[in-house]
C-alpha cells in the first residue's frame, strides 16, 4: 500500500499490506485499546484521519465507539478535548466563555476557551460524542470548523481561529434513541462514516481478558456466548439494544469476581432494561448459560 502522506512513525506499520493481524491486536492490547472485529476498520480510520478528513464512528450504544476514539488518538499520539452533546449544548459549551478575573489588581474579562478552539489552537484532536443529541441549529456554528477552511470567527473575541496542523475531528452517533435527532446533510457530508460492530467471539475473550478482574476462562466462555446471544436476540428485533452492551457486559465480567454471575449480569445489564419483558427473556438467557 503506498502512501502518499505523512503518517505518525509508531502507526507506519499498521497501513502496511499483509500485516499480521494479530499482531495489530497485540500492539492495540498493550496500548489498552480498542480491539476492531477487522483490521480495514482500523486501516479506514487511521488513514482518513492521516488525510485531515473529519470520522464519524455510528454503531449501538457500548459496541466501543469511545474507546476506538481514544485508541485513535493514542495511536496517534494526540491528546483529544471531547464534548458531550446534548439538548443543553451551545456555543459557550463548545467554544469557550468569558468570565471576570484580576489582573495585577485590575479586574478584566478573560476568555476561557472551550474544547473546540483548545484543540485547533494546539493542532489535537476532537471528539464529539453522540453529535445527534445536539440541537441542530448548534452544530452548525462549527461548519467552518469541519470542512476545508479549518477556521472559526469566536463570537466571543471576534478572533478567527484556524486549526493548526495535527487537529482532527472524530464524532460519535446512536441513531434511534430518544431525544437524538437525524443529522443534517450538510453537517454529514463533512464526515467519513464508519459503522462499529459489537465485539464477538475471540476478540470480545481477549478484551475480557484485557479490561476487567475477571480470569476465570470457563466463566469468560460463558460471558462470551452470552453476549452472543444478546447481540442476536437485539437483531431479531427481540432485545433493544442496550442488552447487548459490551461496557455492560464488561462491568457484569467486573462484578461476577465478587458476586455470582447471575446477579452480576442482573445488577449490570438486566436491571437497566425498561421492559419486563425483555428482563424475562435476558433472564432465561441466563438461566441457561449460568
Amino acid at each position: 500500500m503506498n502512501i502518499n502522506y505523512e503518517l505518525p512513525e509508531n502507526i507506519q506499520h499498521l497501513l502496511t499490506e499483509n500485516k499480521n493481524q494479530t499482531n495489530t491486536f497485540k500492539e492495540l492490547i498493550r496500548q489498552g485499546g480498542y480491539m476492531p472485529p477487522n483490521i480495514d476498520l482500523l486501516i479506514d480510520a487511521i488513514t482518513a484521519l492521516s488525510m485531515g478528513k473529519n470520522i464519524l464512528l455510528k454503531g449501538p450504544t457500548g459496541a466501543g465507539k469511545t474507546k476506538f476514539a481514544e485508541t485513535l488518538s493514542n495511536l496517534f499520539k494526540q491528546p483529544m478535548f471531547s464534548v458531550n452533546c446534548s439538548v443543553d449544548l451551545d456555543a459557550e459549551s463548545l467554544l469557550g466563555f468569558k468570565t471576570l478575573t484580576y489582573q495585577q489588581e485590575k479586574q478584566i474579562i478573560e476568555f476561557i476557551p472551550g474544547p473546540v478552539i483548545n484543540a485547533m489552537t494546539t493542532g489535537t484532536f476532537l471528539y464529539i460524542d453522540e453529535v445527534n443529541m445536539a440541537k441542530p441549529e448548534t452544530l452548525p456554528l462549527i461548519n467552518g470548523v469541519l470542512d476545508y477552511r479549518r477556521t472559526i470567527t469566536n463570537p466571543f473575541t471576534n478572533e478567527v481561529v484556524t486549526a493548526k496542523e495535527g487537529f482532527g475531528v472524530i464524532a460519535a452517533i446512536n441513531e434511534g434513541y430518544i431525544g437524538t435527532v437525524p443529522l443534517n446533510e450538510a453537517l454529514k457530508n463533512r464526515f467519513i462514516v464508519l459503522e462499529i460492530p459489537y465485539i464477538e467471539g475471540e476478540q470480545l475473550k481477549k478484551l475480557i481478558h484485557s479490561s476487567t478482574k475477571l480470569t476465570n476462562d470457563a466463566t469468560i466462555d460463558l460471558f462470551v456466548r452470552l453476549s452472543s446471544d444478546l447481540i442476536q436476540a437485539v437483531s431479531q428485533g427481540k432485545l433493544s439494544e442496550d442488552a447487548a452492551s459490551i461496557r455492560a457486559l464488561l462491568d457484569a465480567c467486573d462484578l461476577s469476581m465478587v458476586i455470582p454471575p447471575k446477579r452480576a449480569i442482573t445488577r449490570a445489564i438486566v436491571d437497566k432494561l425498561d421492559e419486563d419483558r425483555e428482563k424475562e427473556f435476558v433472564k432465561n438467557l441466563v438461566d441457561t448459560l449460568f
